[in-house]
């Protein structure tokens, strides 16, 4: 408990100076809240409108998390095939490599013409751009697995699946964690680029407009609370990680912590 607090007390501090510092500034050189609004200026625009933020917020965050669990899902899938078969390998990394050289400026358009301006297409964008850190990851962690363990459940008698259960899954999973860990964050950035390529709902969609009406407090409200969706998220994973997978507590944590 007391580690945690110490963890966290140190970003508090700062995030407090800073935005005391930010209120000053903008206070001393009487900056048009238009141009740069002052942090009271985007608390009272969360006050004022939290039910729309709050609609917006509710539709970003599921475009988000179907996305992540779609890469998640085929990810880690496509990871382990790609272990377990070499023509696999050669057939399917170049082509995953390749899937992450399309700008998604191009292809976000042809979605919303393919699938409309409904959830789709940014689920699509946040699937496909959390997909290749979880595909890495995976592959990377089953090739961990000691090959001495391996050795002597071979010679145990243990099938292939049972060699994949107790040596490579657990092998891999703290790399799975981490790919996820980078997934779930990109995934709130592709689903926000997706919204202002073409959406209606949407904190992106929301920011887009606030933005041509000059109503800056508000995008900034729109920004903070994608901050601390992807903070929040990417602490989740965290978390289910420390749950999960507890004796890593033992090899990340440092002494004293």
């Amino acid at each position: 408990m007391i580690g945690s607090l110490r963890r966290w007390s140190l970003p508090v501090v700062l995030l407090a100076l800073f935005f005391v510092g930010w209120e000053i500034a903008v206070g001393l050189t009487d900056t048009p809240a238009w141009m740069l609004p002052k942090p009271s200026d985007v608390w009272a625009a969360f006050r004022e409108h939290h039910a729309l933020l709050w609609h917006h917020t509710r539709v970003t965050l599921l475009e988000v998390l179907i996305g992540f669990v779609v890469a998640l899902v085929a990810g880690v899938a496509i990871g382990i095939a790609i272990d377990t078969s070499r023509a696999l390998e050669r057939a399917l990394y170049p082509l995953i490599i390749a899937s992450q050289t399309i700008p998604m400026v191009v292809l976000a358009p042809l979605l919303l013409i393919w699938f409309g301006y409904g959830l789709a297409p940014k689920i699509i964008v946040a699937a496909l751009i959390a997909f290749f850190p979880i595909t890495v990851s995976t592959v990377d962690g089953l090739r961990t697995a000691d090959r001495e363990v391996m050795s002597m459940l071979r010679s145990f008698g243990a099938g292939r699946w049972d060699r994949f259960r107790l040596a490579k899954l657990p092998a891999a999973l703290p790399s799975i964690f981490s790919g996820a860990r980078i997934g779930i964050a990109v995934s709130v950035i592709a689903a926000v680029f997706g919204e202002l390529v073409g959406a209606s709902e949407g904190l992106g969609y929301l920011m887009q407009r606030d933005s041509s009406q000059f109503l800056t407090a508000r995008v900034f409200a729109s920004i903070f609370i994608l901050s601390l969706m992807g903070v929040g998220l990417f602490g989740l994973i965290s978390g289910l990680e420390r749950l999960l997978l507890p004796w890593r507590r033992y090899v990340t944590d440092r002494p004293g912590e």
